[in-house]
């Protein structure tokens, strides 16, 4: 991220809880509460994980998908494939986090984001994700296009 789009980002946490879209990219904003911490008051590993489910959640709530639409509309499921984490930095109770999210491939049954969650313009964590598109039986499925042409108009 460059330096002058963290002003940008200080007005994207002044908008809804399902965050916006701006340039490409989604904005997705998480204050750090205890629960989120360990003894120390450190944003616990596996938590950012869950920082960046619920972005990936709100960008579809945004395009008019929520996920209990898709098992009724469907008959699908998105669920992660593959995730790759890399920290560069911890978070603290009580910190304003933005996780940024953005398309980077889209294929047929799976498709996968770049996801980093900065505290003010410092990256903290970078998120590599890959999600699969499955049939109720857990199966592999396409993706249906009305879902794929939507998020295609946002990212990649």
């Amino acid at each position: 991220m460059k330096s002058g789009d963290w002003a940008e980002m200080k007005q994207i946490c002044d908008l809804p809880l399902t965050g916006v879209f701006e340039k490409g990219s989604h904005y997705y904003p998480v204050r750090v509460y205890y629960e989120d911490t360990d003894n120390a008051k450190i944003v616990y590993h596996a938590n950012y994980l869950k920082f960046a489910e619920r972005a990936r959640t709100e960008i579809l709530r945004l395009l008019d998908f929520e996920q209990t639409d898709l098992s009724k509309r469907f008959g699908l499921f998105f669920a992660v494939k593959d995730c790759f984490l890399k920290f560069a930095q911890p978070a603290y109770l009580d910190d304003l986090l933005v996780v940024k999210s953005r398309i980077t491939q889209m294929k047929g049954a799976s498709f996968s984001f770049e996801q980093i969650i900065y505290r003010d313009d410092v990256p903290l964590v970078h998120c590599d994700i890959r999600i699969a598109c499955v049939d109720e039986k857990g199966g592999p499925a396409r993706i249906p296009s009305e879902i794929s042409q939507t998020l295609g108009k946002f990212g990649v």
